[in-house]
């Protein structure tokens, strides 16, 4: 069924995954475990907009006819991922300055909604990253 090694075969997958996103500035070893845990394997995942609807971080739309309204993000949602991405993108504008520059460039307006912003290009970049398979660098501003 499986090869005597099948074991040894997916911790070093899930070891090189937690180094992968442990790269990233804002998620940690608790955040980084909980990805693996809850999501698995994030390349199962087509693209980001099937990854933010599953974790929540996809905008809802209410259509029905020729109306249609936008709302927040969706309530269908992993809340635990969503609570995990929220809380990554607080520590990732402290120490990420491409971050930090879109967070000033938004300042004045509603910090609710400019932090799922930073979450959904936080998720994008986990996407990218496990997906590449390299290590994230820290952008430059000029």
């Amino acid at each position: 069924m499986y090869p005597a090694n099948f074991g040894l075969i997916v911790a070093s997958i899930i070891k090189k995954d937690y180094y992968l996103l442990r790269s990233i500035p804002g998620i940690g070893g608790i955040v980084a475990c909980g990805i693996i845990c809850e999501l698995g394997d994030l390349r199962r995942f087509k693209s980001i907009k099937h990854l933010a609807g599953y974790v929540g971080l996809a905008p809802g739309i209410h259509q029905s006819g020729d109306n249609q309204r936008h709302t927040g993000i969706t309530m269908r949602a992993h809340r635990l991922m969503r609570s995990y991405f929220i809380e990554a993108s607080w520590q990732a504008i402290r120490t990420d300055p491409v971050m930090q520059a879109y967070y000033r460039k938004h300042v004045g307006k509603n910090v609710k909604s400019i932090i799922v912003k930073i979450a959904r290009k936080l998720l994008s970049r986990t996407l990218a990253v496990i997906k590449t398979e390299t290590p994230y660098t820290i952008g430059v501003i000029e």
